[in-house]
């Protein structure tokens, strides 16, 4: 299943992006003396003891202000408060307890989540300072001390947060399922797919766009494994999303698409490619997804012989800019070919988790050097030392070259085009990372 959510919340200015950047070992989110620098919610991953978590920073909680900014980031903070399992209230010991401090426990409270306090900017090791007893007043048990700066404390914060999480939330083993987010414009026929799949009435159907507003999660266990398959809200042009509702409907979708591992494109059959299609796929392909272009609605066109190959080339076209991703004619009224997206579902997702062993990989890239030579510019030639795969999902290949100006992107595509006809990495984005010898 997912791994567990931890948001970190608070009032502006406690430190709450300095925290959340120690606790995931990288700089994400911005950071400076200004309140309100944090606007948009900022994910990350935070490990302890072997266990996994995302953890999520929100922009500072002013309870009662009209200004529109701020009533957008509170309106952020809620969204990631739902979303949590625990949630970590950062207060300020140089400011010590304020009436907002209060105001924001209270809402939390409210959640009906597990809460542990931290009492950050504690930059002194040793005995507490007298201002620190003054958070108990806020009624949620021991503060913590910790310096988010220095990083004291952060071990002693962990350790309360990963309490709240019981073991069930890691007893399925992330790798075995296949989180699966259905992603497109609206009324294409996301919620239906998830209703036939499921055999019930999961998601709310009508022919009126905008009815799914929530990202559902359904899981669903077949002979083809295990998926957690999530419908979301359709996706329309910015200019057209005229309501609240609908904006942080498309901002879960965008969640939903984060935490996948596999993104099922819709597109409606009857319409054709619009411009707007590939916005939503762009999406997926930018967060280096594994991707499957399903085409909905295939029963509602006539056809002849030629149908389905004219329209797939027609789309190869459209979609050059991720000419990896497979198409699968589907229709989710009648359930046809349901069982060859579960099939290509699964594929995909195998090539977007599969490492290559260095080894076997340059034997490749020897091959693919010897077949075409590597570009030259004024008599000089490109060498690539040798390459290695640095991550999965997507899988991400370092070359150490003599020059990265002469690695050109047509002969990064050719080797693209080498390793995926090697190993069969159909249905995932591919990233090169560049380093010249001697960079770090």
């Amino acid at each position: 299943m997912a791994r567990p959510v931890i948001a970190i919340v608070g009032r502006p200015n406690v430190g709450k992006s300095t925290l959340f950047n120690k606790l995931v070992g990288e700089r994400i989110s911005i950071v400076d003396d200004s309140p309100g620098v944090t606007r948009d919610r900022i994910y990350g991953r935070v490990e302890w003891l072997d266990k996994t978590a995302d953890i999520i920073d929100t922009g500072g909680i002013e309870p009662y202000s009209n200004d529109i900014i701020l009533k957008q980031m509170r309106r952020q903070a809620e969204l990631a408060i739902d979303a949590a399992d625990v949630i970590i209230l950062v207060t300020d010991l140089k400011s010590g307890l304020v009436a907002t401090d209060i105001e924001v426990a209270n809402m939390l409270q409210k959640s009906g989540r597990p809460i542990v306090l931290c009492v950050n900017k504690c930059d002194k090791i040793g005995e507490p300072e007298p201002e620190f007893y003054e958070f108990y007043n806020l009624g949620l048990g021991d503060p913590i001390q910790v310096s988010s700066v220095h990083g004291h404390g952060t071990g002693d914060l962990l350790e309360a947060v990963f309490e709240h999480i019981p073991d069930s939330a890691w007893e399925d083993n992330d790798g075995e399922i296949i989180n699966v987010a259905v992603i497109g414009k609206p009324n294409v026929g996301k919620s239906s797919l998830i209703n036939r799949i499921t055999g019930e009435e999961r998601c709310i159907v009508s022919d009126i766009a905008g009815t799914t507003r929530d990202s559902i999660d359904t899981m669903i266990e077949n002979e083809y494994g295990l998926f957690n398959f999530t419908d979301t809200a359709g996706m329309r042009r910015k200019n057209k999303v005229d309501n609240a509702i609908e904006k942080y409907s498309i901002i879960r979708a965008k969640m939903a698409i984060e935490r996948s591992d596999v993104c099922v494109i819709m597109i409606d059959a009857t319409e054709g490619f619009t411009e707007q299609d590939s916005k939503v796929a762009g999406l997926a392909h930018e967060a280096g997804k594994a991707c499957v272009i399903a085409v909905n609605k295939w029963d509602a066109l006539e056809k002849d012989g030629n149908t389905m190959n004219t329209f797939k080339k027609n789309l190869e076209t459209d979609f050059s800019f991720m000419s990896y991703a497979p198409f699968v004619f589907i229709s989710a009224k009648t359930g046809q070919r349901i069982d060859k997206l579960f099939e290509t579902i699964k594929a995909v997702a195998n090539s977007n988790a599969m490492r290559i062993k260095t080894g076997t990989l340059n034997d490749v890239l020897a091959q693919a050097t010897a077949r075409v030579q590597p570009p030259t510019d004024k008599g000089r030639r490109l060498k690539i030392f040798y390459m290695t795969q640095a991550s999965t999902k997507p899988p991400t290949f370092v070359c150490f070259v003599n020059s990265a100006e002469l690695f050109h992107f047509s002969y990064q595509r050719y080797l693209e085009n080498r390793i995926r006809d090697t190993f069969g990495l159909e249905g995932t984005p591919i990233r090169f990372v560049i380093r010249e010898r001697g960079e770090k």
